[in-house]
């Protein structure tokens, strides 16, 4: 293939397209801690880090250049070259209904209601916080149905260790644990790969304002290093942290108040930590903005949306934002609910590309969405969306 020539900064750069497939390439599960993500091929044991972003959109398709002028090729033998080495990513704006049926709710185990959080176990099954519906469902690559794996099959909502009421957001540990925002009970339930029932974690059942208790926890974020929990405690408009094994947390943002200055939060309702800055990106729902808050400061910055709260629909505003997810380059995407899209901000930009659905335009067909909710990534960088209104998962091919 010959080469492309790229402008980023004011500077040319000579690339080759990579094309990412399972047979060659492999991406972590994790974000890395650098700013650059290591492509192994299996193939040729080859390294390469990637940085740098260019944007491109041609046919309707979300493209991403991620360039290093002077990438380190590793090959074997210990032998180090310099080249350039692009990571080209885009979507087909045409979603394909992994999960649930287009605009049919209900409890069967092909249906959700209203799905909310999602995320994927060590074997890439989705699992999703099936909101109305009390429970969290598991489903496996092209399976045709889900699993109960947290509440119950039934869809019966309750307060016991066997319940949920109204789940959100989920996490995984390295054993596929669960750990799951229980929002109606104000608590963070824990359960075991397998297990039938859970133990709460954080909150107790009863919402209020003190260190021991929250009120309406949505979002929900974990250190894998240090076990460490960060939950979104929505109507206390801030983020609390939890030490592993401890039920009284730490107010580590916000905790003054709703307010759209930079010490407040504004019903936070999801939160993703990013373990290369040590800090906190938060989705601030009712200040129409993304925001990061480096862990031990007592301000935020902001990452996506506007500064003093406004809402919108142009391509650096958003209305009412619900979820966040970071690709291996910093990349962040934000799920912007009333705009009914997936907006991708680069890293440090503050203008966005809709690469998922229409701006302002809802409906059930492939490529519309109807408030969504919730994004992630595979391990192919294929994006899923939950469609809550049209109460499926939608998946996004990369390309």
């Amino acid at each position: 293939m010959s080469p492309r020539i790229v402008k980023v900064s004011s500077r040319r750069y000579h690339s080759h397209r990579l094309r990412l497939s399972s047979s060659h390439y492999t991406l972590p599960r994790e974000i890395p801690s650098s700013n650059s993500i290591r492509i192994s091929s299996r193939s040729s044991n080859r390294i390469r880090p990637i940085d740098h972003r260019l944007i491109d959109s041609t046919n309707a398709a979300k493209c991403i250049n991620n360039i290093n002028e002077k990438s380190t090729v590793i090959r074997e033998g210990n032998t180090y070259e310099h080249a350039t080495a692009p990571l080209f990513l885009r979507w087909n704006s045409t979603g394909i209904t992994v999960a649930g049926i287009s605009g049919v709710s209900g409890p069967a185990a092909n249906q959700l209601n209203h799905p909310w959080g999602l995320g994927f176990d060590s074997s890439y099954a989705l699992y999703i916080a099936d909101r109305i519906n009390n429970r969290v469902q598991k489903w496996d690559i092209n399976a045709s149905t889900g699993t109960t794996v947290a509440g119950q099959a039934n869809a019966t909502g309750g307060s016991t260790l066997y319940h949920l009421n109204q789940p959100t957001f989920i996490q995984f540990d390295s054993s596929d644990n669960i750990y799951v925002t229980d929002v109606g009970n104000h608590r963070v339930q824990f359960w075991h790969y397998g297990a039938r029932s859970g133990s709460t974690i954080c909150g107790t059942g009863i919402a209020g304002n003190s260190t021991n208790q929250l009120n309406q926890p949505f979002g929900i974020a974990r250190d894998p290093i240090t076990k460490t929990l960060y939950v979104a405690d929505y109507e206390n408009h801030r983020i609390m942290q939890y030490q592993w094994g401890q039920l009284s947390g730490t107010v580590v943002a916000g905790g003054n108040g709703p307010g759209t200055n930079r010490t407040q939060l504004y019903r936070p309702v999801a939160v993703h930590f990013d373990s290369s800055s040590n800090s906190l990106i938060i989705v601030n729902y009712d200040a129409h903005n993304v925001v990061r808050w480096i862990l031990g400061a007592s301000s935020w910055t902001l990452v996506a949306g506007s500064i003093n709260g406004t809402s919108g629909n142009s391509s650096t505003l958003l209305s009412n934002p619900i979820g966040v997810m970071l690709d291996p380059m910093k990349n962040v995407y934000v799920i912007d609910r009333n705009n009914h899209r997936v907006q991708l901000f680069l890293t440090d930009q503050l203008n966005g590309i809709t690469i998922a659905g229409v701006t302002g335009l809802n409906g059930s067909n492939a490529t519309l969405l109807y408030y969504p909710y919730a994004v992630i990534f595979d391990a192919e960088l294929n994006l899923y969306v939950a469609d809550r209104y049209n109460h499926r998962v939608q998946k996004f091919l990369r390309y």
